[in-house]
């Protein structure tokens, strides 16, 4: 949600940098955090309902021990905006692997239902889970050959057969349990609310495979539509589940993760992007400390642990403190390991506010940078400021590329190092409001 989440980062860094605040200030920085919250779609009474509440706890409550009345209101703002999106629970189910466990996957056409299956089928087969995909959408042209396509690319196998979705649902799933498979994934066509014929159908597949769970998927740009389509499909069929996609550009994001917690309605799974790793389990206090530009160690402390990096050396990188080029060069190594820049960065307190066009060249130049780095010496690693004209050149000779190319490498340096500068401040600040310990 790149538009609420610049918002409100910018929001943040101003709430941060007040000597005091005193009534007229408070009325203005929270007129500012509306106009993010209804420009993401959010419902506006709801969130005049969220300003009048921050200004009266602010006015009102005296601050924790130890903390600011500059970031007692960032707090405010953090607990509002998680009781938003539901509250601090997570609702990520982990099926019994000693017995089958069958999800039935539904949506509205065009929600991203297809690639979900694929992305939800690897994120527990990663996890040591034996999962079956079941192509039960007969609407669509293509549906089931583009999941056994996917399923290909995972390593997940996909039940395709010829005749009606209820017939090939009812035996994809008993096929896969007469194979020992654990995760069962039907996906299904998809529908409008309106279209009785193909609500009728989802209703037959969910009598015969008797799922032990029903995932909705909706698409996060249809706003606060979501919360309507959400209560449509729940009188259906018993859904317990919704998985919310195309978060990662969705001006509209805003209105639809409120609406749907509105209606009371289990967010376990969120879209960020089209790959089929772009999915977070969603933790309304992860999420929401990204989104004000905290990050999330909670999620990179998984990432680190996951690729099998140097922990201890990663925490003290990323945790402040001296940052040279030798430090720069390990870091752009772990992160080629752990997936997108871009993305784990929002996860690093202090660095989720960089420029995203630094961020979208860094993605272009990350490999460029890591044959540059090769050229310098130890010493020149440990202590950028010896660097000079003549140094540059061989720098440049040596790893095949330009002097502007090494000048560009110095400079994005520099300004992360200046963003490192930021660390301590961010991590005590979201130790205070979330806990986490990286």
């Amino acid at each position: 949600m790149g538009g609420i989440g610049d918002s409100l980062r910018k929001l943040m860094d101003k709430i941060l940098r007040q000597p005091n605040l005193d009534e007229k200030i408070i009325a203005q920085l929270v007129n500012e955090f509306e106009k993010a919250l209804i420009l993401a779609d959010v419902n506006i009474e709801l969130v005049q309902r969220i300003g009048e509440k921050i200004k009266q706890r602010i006015s009102t409550e005296e601050p924790p021990s130890g903390v600011t009345k500059r970031d007692f209101m960032v707090k405010l703002i953090y607990d509002e905006l998680i009781e938003l999106l539901g509250g601090e629970k997570t609702h990520l189910v982990w099926p019994n692997k000693n017995k089958p466990y069958v999800i039935l996957l539904v949506g509205l056409q065009g929600s991203g239902k297809t690639t979900s299956a694929a992305k939800i089928a690897k994120f527990y087969a990663k996890r040591s889970y034996r999962v079956g995909l079941v192509a039960a959408d007969t609407y669509r042209p293509g549906a089931q050959q583009q999941l056994a396509q996917l399923g290909d690319k995972i390593g997940v196998p996909v039940y395709v057969s010829g005749g009606d979705a209820i017939t090939i649902a009812k035996n994809g799933v008993s096929e896969f349990k007469q194979k020992g498979v654990n995760l069962v994934i039907v996906d299904t066509a998809g529908r409008h609310k309106e279209e009785k014929e193909l609500l009728d159908e989802m209703r037959e597949i969910a009598k015969a495979v008797n799922p032990d769970a029903v995932y909705l998927v909706l698409d996060a740009t249809i706003g606060q539509l979501a919360g309507p389509q959400a209560a449509a499909f729940s009188r259906a069929v018993p859904v317990g589940y919704i998985v919310v996609t195309k978060l990662d550009g969705s001006a509209r994001g805003g209105g639809a993760l409120s609406a749907v917690a509105s209606t009371g309605g289990k967010i376990i799974f969120i879209g960020t992007g089209e790959g089929l790793d772009d999915l977070e389990v969603f933790d309304p206090p992860s999420f929401i400390s990204r989104l004000l530009g905290l990050g999330d160690v909670k999620a990179l402390a998984e990432k680190v642990a996951e690729a099998q990096l140097n922990e201890k050396q990663f925490e003290e990188i990323i945790t402040g403190g001296k940052f040279t080029l030798a430090d720069f060069e390990f870091y752009l190594d772990s992160i080629s390991k752990m997936g997108s820049l871009s993305k784990l960065m929002t996860m690093i307190p202090g660095l989720s506010t960089v420029p995203s066009e630094l961020m979208k060249n860094a993605e272009q130049d990350l490999k460029k940078w890591k044959v540059i780095l090769n050229s310098f010496t130890k010493q020149e690693k440990l202590y950028p400021q010896v660097l000079n004209s003549s140094r540059i050149k061989r720098i440049a000779i040596g790893s095949g590329t330009s002097q502007e190319d090494v000048r560009a490498l110095i400079k994005r340096y520099e300004q992360m190092r200046n963003q490192m500068k930021l660390l301590k401040r961010n991590r005590a600040l979201l130790k205070k409001l979330a806990g986490y310990k990286l």
